[in-house]
C-alpha cells in the first residue's frame, strides 16, 4: 500500500507537565505525557523535540525516527538525551519533522486513585 502524506512539519504543544507522583501499577499507570506521532508517508520521519520553560533556556533537541506508515507514542518521561525533563515543572514543546506528520498530545495524571486522562491535537505550525 502506498502511503498518503498528511500532516505538517511543525507542531507545538503549549501545555506540558509531568507529575512526579503516580498511583497504580507501573508502567501502565505512571503519570506521563506522550506525543503520539503518525507518519503516513513512504519514508521515515526524522523528528526533533525541543522543550521550553518559563524560567530557563530550552533543552533539546531530542531526536526520534518514526518509520514509514507507522505510529510512535513517545513518552516525554522517557526522553533522557540531552537530559531528563524535570518533573512537577510547567513546559511546552516544539516538534519538528523533515516530512509532514500528525501529532496528538496525551497526559495521564495518576496522582490520585481517580485517574485523569487528557488528549488533544497539537497545534500545526506554519509552512
Amino acid at each position: 500500500m502506498k502511503g498518503k502524506i498528511i500532516g505538517k512539519t511543525n507542531w507545538a504543544i503549549a501545555e506540558g507537565y509531568i507529575p512526579s507522583e503516580s498511583n497504580g501499577p507501573e508502567p501502565a499507570f505512571t503519570s506521563h505525557e506522550t506525543a503520539c506521532i503518525l507518519n503516513t508517508s513512504d519514508q521515515a520521519a526524522n523528528v526533533k523535540i525541543t522543550i521550553f520553560f518559563t524560567d530557563r533556556e530550552p533543552i533539546g533537541p531530542y531526536t526520534e525516527v518514526v518509520p514509514p506508515r507507522r505510529t510512535a507514542h513517545l513518552r516525554f518521561n522517557d526522553l533522557s538525551v540531552p537530559e531528563t525533563i524535570p518533573r512537577d515543572t510547567d513546559y511546552a514543546s516544539l516538534i519538528e519533522s523533515d516530512i509532514p506528520i500528525v501529532v496528538q498530545h496525551t497526559r495521564l495524571d495518576s496522582r490520585q486513585a481517580e485517574n485523569a486522562l487528557l488528549s488533544t491535537m497539537a497545534y500545526p505550525g506554519g509552512e
